[in-house]
């Protein structure tokens, strides 16, 4: 959530940006109810302080009548103005969290997704001298995917991944985790991009893949929660809709040394969503499913660090991408579209002949502080000031994106597909599936 003083410093910012992203807040009613609970907390410091000096006149001494009678008074009063405390704050807490974060300057101003910027394109779509064929059709003749049987045991929107489709997902998953753990790499993109972060490569992660409510909350990711899967049971849990999820909050609650900084974590998680609402070409094969796998990055640093993150990571992406040979353009993402807790936000699409466009394949998400203060993570800085961190995650590779991308772009006209260069050595050997 936003800091309540920079709230109370550019209120009418607050609402332009907000309405910009689509959120209708009332600030007007935060900010009252924002000096309300400030006045009755007054109040009851004041009488806390009186019921201390009470304390103090009575300590080696009886109290007397007059005395006696004050305490009761105090200990009713305060009773009473806690209980509009708790009230207040909870008003308070639930307007402070409608809120979302601000765009930073350079995004554009839109109303929906259609209102998004390509700003770059790479590589030329491949020409066919045959007549393509979409992902599912050659996945399911090669004996690579049956939705069939899925549906049977769990339902629509699942499948069986089989044979060459799950090598080539495990050699998609070595590839990543290989390139981000080698600091000569992350070293590369920093010069290529001319960016000043740390070359601190990712450290690979299996995170929890569920998470509790209060802490799925605290990220502002729960929402919209009719697109997540909550847990039967005693406990408020909920699966993950995506490995930042469980990645970003891990350090929760932690004062984190300055040194320790930039945090960098490669997460390799199955993911849960409903996916309600989708229809058409969108259900074909795996291209949207309840149940995928996702390596995802996930970034904790200083706050003057935050942005330039961001682009790294984005920079990660489009070297990943160019290094498996898809066609993809970058988009900038307008105020609508970047969602709820993002300052920033970026997208890939990688081109699909099937579809003859572009679709998306990662996304990169810049948070400021926004999921800091309410996870209480921060930073112990050299010279003993505490601070809140900055937190950016974008997708590695969506595990069943990437191989569609593959098959469509790599397909052969005899029905078979072509294994990108970069994984060859991690398919065995073998060009051809």
């Amino acid at each position: 959530m936003l800091d309540i003083q920079f709230i109370r410093d550019n209120p009418e910012t607050i609402k332009t940006k907000s309405e910009q992203k689509g959120y209708q807040v009332d600030i007007q009613a935060l900010l009252e109810t924002d000096s309300l609970r400030r006045e009755k907390l007054a109040e009851i410091e004041a009488l806390r302080a009186r019921r201390n000096q009470l304390s103090e006149l009575t300590k080696n001494q009886r109290p007397d009548e007059k005395q006696i009678e004050e305490g009761k008074q105090l200990k009713e009063q305060l009773a009473k103005l806690e209980s509009e405390q708790r009230e207040l704050d909870e008003k308070y807490f639930e307007l402070l969290k409608q809120v979302p974060n601000m765009p930073l300057d350079d995004v554009p101003i839109g109303a929906s997704e259609a209102e998004n910027v390509i700003s770059k394109t790479v590589g030329e779509p491949a020409k066919f001298d045959f007549e393509v064929k979409n992902h599912a059709e050659i996945a399911e003749t090669l004996g690579w995917l049956d939705k069939g049987r899925a549906a049977k045991i769990a339902g629509s929107r699942f499948a069986y991944i089989k044979g060459d489709l799950v090598k080539l997902q495990f050699a998609i998953i070595q590839f990543t985790i290989s390139k981000l753990s080698d600091v000569d790499f992350i070293k590369h993109i920093i010069a290529d991009n001319n960016l000043h972060v740390s070359d601190r490569p990712f450290q690979p992660v299996l995170p929890p893949l569920m998470l509790k409510e209060s802490i799925y909350d605290a990220m502002d990711r729960l929402e919209p929660r009719d697109d997540r899967y909550q847990i039967v049971g005693d406990e408020k849990l909920w699966l993950q809709g995506s490995a930042e999820h469980v990645l970003g909050s891990m350090h929760a609650d932690e004062i984190l040394e300055e040194d320790e900084l930039p945090i960098r974590y490669l997460g390799y998680a199955t993911s849960f969503r409903k996916e309600a609402g989708t229809y058409g070409k969108d259900t074909e094969g795996i291209f949207r499913m309840h149940q995928f796998d996702k390596l995802e990055m996930e970034s904790i640093s200083l706050a003057e660090h935050g942005l330039e993150e961001h682009l790294l990571l984005i920079a990660i992406q489009e070297k990943l991408m160019q290094l498996l040979g898809i066609p993809y353009h970058v988009l900038t993402k307008c105020t609508a579209d970047i969602g709820k807790p993002n300052a920033r936000g970026v997208d890939i699409e990688a081109w699909l002949p099937s579809q003859a466009t572009y679709r998306e394949t990662h996304t990169a998400d810049y948070m400021t502080d926004y999921q800091a203060r309410r996870l209480k993570m921060r930073v112990k800085r050299h010279d003993g000031r505490v601070e809140l961190v900055h937190t950016n995650d974008a997708t590695a590779f969506a595990l069943s994106r990437t191989p569609i991308a593959i098959i469509e772009n790599y397909q052969t006209s005899d029905g078979h597909v072509t294994v990108p260069e970069e994984l060859v050595p991690y398919m065995d050997g073998k060009r051809q599936i």
